[in-house]
């Protein structure tokens, strides 16, 4: 079932910029500047999640100036729905990371469901230290751990639901060029 183009194309019409494209790049310059003091000399293991996490990831990852290794994974809530549910894994990790640092690269840190079922998922299968990068916080009091935090934080943002940089309405505007906020969401 695909969606109502004309309503996906109004919500970006109607939606409110609340970072545009060159605040994004400054925050990911800003957040791989940090990285690179704290992780270059530790052979960390980065770990995209997909698919929120890939244009923060590829942005992020050319401004990285030490030797990483590179993978994927893949586990989600929402399935392209707008409200979480169970977690539900895609793809789990290729490399191993076993006594290795860990780098875990995602679009946003909501309620952190999924971000601490991943965290947990490397630290029990080997990980000598996980460390998390997101684009945005999104600031409230529902986190799925009250000390969920993550090392390295792009932007804090208000809880509206936002799309763009990697975040998406309905499937939709993961491409967009800034961060979006839905009209009356």
């Amino acid at each position: 079932m695909s969606a109502d183009l004309a309503h996906i194309r109004q919500v970006m019409a109607e939606a409110d910029c609340l970072y545009t494209e060159a605040q994004v790049e400054a925050a990911i310059t800003q957040v791989a500047e940090t990285i690179n003091g704290e992780l270059a000399e530790r052979n960390p293991v980065v770990f995209c999640v997909m698919n929120g996490g890939l244009i923060f990831a590829g942005k992020l990852l050319p401004k990285l100036n030490f030797p990483l290794e590179l993978s994927y994974l893949h586990a989600t809530r929402y399935r392209n729905e707008t409200s979480g549910g169970e977690l539900f894994w895609k793809a789990k990790p290729e490399i191993s990371f076993i006594d290795r640092d860990v780098l875990i690269i995602d679009d946003i840190l909501d309620e952190g469901h999924t971000l601490a079922a991943i965290i947990d998922f490397c630290k029990h299968a080997g990980a000598a230290h996980v460390h998390t990068a997101v684009l945005i916080d999104k600031t409230h009091n529902r986190k799925a751990r009250p000390d969920l935090k993550a090392d390295y934080v792009g932007l804090d943002c208000v809880d509206r639901y936002i799309f763009g940089y990697g975040m998406d309405y309905k499937g939709y505007w993961r491409n967009a060029a800034g961060i979006f906020a839905v009209k009356g969401l």
